[in-house]
């Protein structure tokens, strides 16, 4: 139901849903479907991009989808999977047994919605060991497993006719200004199809007594990211609307290519590729590890160690890989670029005799005791090539750049075991939620954005009525959305656009002192300049067309 709201000199159309999603990754249409099957017809999932965001366009850890075991002879059961969700620590016990027992009611949604997870000729679906995984309880379709699910979930959205609304960029969640209800009223959007300036078209405003909020993780706050760059995150618009959030400084970081963003690890560390590190003009080549370790033997030991002990971890310094992360960033504060060469072996050479045994097994198993980097590469996972050739980089001559890079936030909102945020209406789900804990096992991610959305459709299908919101229940939030408007008029000021290079300043700053390695004094400084820069950000920013405006939101 379509109506009009008027504020001082604007008219802006106003759409009425009883439930509104938001976000058209795995988890968003995963909840979109999920609503329609529990008969709650009267919805709608809006978004900024349909082919953006990280289930779509990412690997590694979306590669993996973590499950009660269903395969083997060993015993699994919801509680012990439980435990090992909250044995990481910081990860609620309600929401975890939530997690466990509806995991495999996911999983089996997802291979019948035609998702390949691999299963033997009897049926049962192959189960392996990630990290932090006692009960090999991992499965996966392959380096594309979240983008399938995705599409997977996509169809069945299209074939139930549920309306899906792109290029919608939210710009204000809308609540009820009354502390005492507390509730959601809709959101505010910037409609990115929208062509010329800022007039009345540019914003649309969608009513609604339902939000579910599947919007990822706060991707933009980081230079060095692994995130898609279609995906920025919306998670501080929750904060603005009165959300509570827990675990915020949770993050995981890993070494990853920069063009394309993608995480090097498993086959591309166990290959054994060298680390080198030039000047920013590419000149000064060096071999750089070497200078910290005087065994060779032990460095291509951490070397094969990150593959699969791939997320920066400071339990695994000592004894592990992370090691490696630490060398690689001390490595940039000098200045310099890292590289991954395929095209010739570290160390001068390699023994294959002489490796530790983890290591000589893997590769002996996988007959790849032979050639450089890239011919093993190409002998045990011949699409991770493939994955750079189509990309325009060919390892077999071309150097790969890496930096350390964050990966996924296993902070977010707060939900109860609803997934319910503390404002009444407003549900939370997949990586902007927070419910993931510190030390999670590789792949839980996927499925708690499947039960997340099983589970608010659930309460929502239950407790609402189904009718569509109304006009009446905006009126306390035009001073919201006036704000907003007020916002926009002030940055198209017709002044030199100078958004990019705002963000571009934040960004590296944050990379700098609050990613993997955290200077208190920095970060301290750095919010104080984030705290002054947001009470004035209309007034110093400068849009000259209305796609620099979208880049002012994201930055707000």
């Amino acid at each position: 139901m379509k109506q009009s709201l008027h504020i001082k000199q604007w008219e802006i159309p106003v759409y009425h849903y009883d439930t509104l999603i938001v976000g058209s990754g795995a988890a968003g249409f995963s909840a979109a479907e999920r609503l329609y099957d529990l008969d709650h017809k009267d919805i709608a999932l809006i978004t900024e991009h349909i082919r953006a965001g990280t289930s779509r366009n990412t690997g590694s850890d979306k590669q993996t989808y973590y499950k009660l075991t269903l395969s083997g002879s060993r015993l699994d059961s919801v509680r012990n999977m439980a435990e090992t969700l909250t044995s990481g620590g910081c990860v609620d016990g309600d929401l975890a047994l939530c997690e466990a027992a509806l995991s495999t009611r996911c999983f089996f949604h997802l291979a019948e919605s035609g998702v390949p997870f691999p299963c033997s000729r009897y049926g049962e679906y192959v189960g392996y060991k990630t990290d932090h995984d006692p009960y090999e309880r991992a499965t996966s379709a392959g380096p594309y497993t979240s983008k399938m699910m995705t599409e997977a979930l996509e169809a069945s959205v299209y074939k139930k006719n549920i309306p899906v609304i792109d290029h919608m960029q939210v710009i204000r969640i809308l609540t009820d200004q009354n502390p005492e209800s507390n509730r959601i009223q809709g959101v505010l959007c910037l409609n990115l199809a929208c062509s010329g300036d800022t007039n009345s078209s540019a914003f649309v405003v969608f009513s609604c007594h339902n939000l579910v909020y599947a919007t990822g993780g706060p991707a933009g706050i980081y230079y060095d990211s692994v995130y898609p760059h279609g995906h920025h995150g919306s998670t501080g618009l929750a904060f603005e609307a009165g959300a509570v959030g827990q675990n915020l400084t949770e993050w995981q970081y890993g070494l990853a290519s920069l063009h394309p963003r993608w995480n090097v690890s498993g086959t591309y560390m166990q290959v054994l590729p060298r680390f080198i590190s030039t000047t920013m003009d590419g000149l000064d080549e060096r071999e750089f590890l070497s200078d910290y370790f005087q065994d060779s033997r032990e460095l291509l030991n951490k070397i094969f160690l990150k593959g699969y002990q791939w997320p920066f971890d400071v339990r695994k310094i000592q004894n592990g890989s992370s090691i490696i992360d630490i060398l690689v960033y001390m490595e940039m504060q000098k200045g310099r670029r890292i590289f991954l060469d395929y095209t010739r072996n570290p160390c001068g050479g390699i023994d294959f005799d002489r490796l530790p045994e983890e290591s000589q097994t893997y590769l002996e198993k996988g007959r790849a005791c032979f050639g450089t980097p890239y011919e093993r590469l190409l002998q045990m996972n011949e699409p991770a090539a493939a994955f750079y050739r189509d990309r325009g980089i060919d390892l077999s001559s071309s150097p790969l750049e890496i930096a350390l890079c964050a990966q996924h936030n296993n902070g977010g909102l707060s939900v109860d075991a609803w997934w319910q945020t503390n404002i009444k209406g407003f549900f939370c789900i997949g990586e902007a939620c927070g419910s993931h804990g510190i030390y999670r096992p590789g792949g839980t991610a996927l499925n708690a954005g499947q039960v997340g959305a099983l589970r608010a459709a659930q309460f929502i299908a239950a407790s609402s009525d189904g009718s569509s919101a109304s006009d009446s229940s905006l009126e306390s939030s035009i001073p919201q959305i006036a704000e907003i408007l007020q916002m926009a008029e002030n940055v198209m000021d017709g002044k030199k656009e100078n958004i990019t290079s705002v963000t571009e300043y934040f960004q590296k700053r944050m990379s700098l002192s609050g990613a993997a390695f955290r200077d208190l004094r920095q970060m301290k400084e750095l919010l104080r300049n984030v705290t002054r820069y947001l009470e004035s950000l209309a007034e110093f920013c400068h849009a000259d067309s209305s796609r620099q405006l979208r880049h002012f939101f994201l930055l707000r």
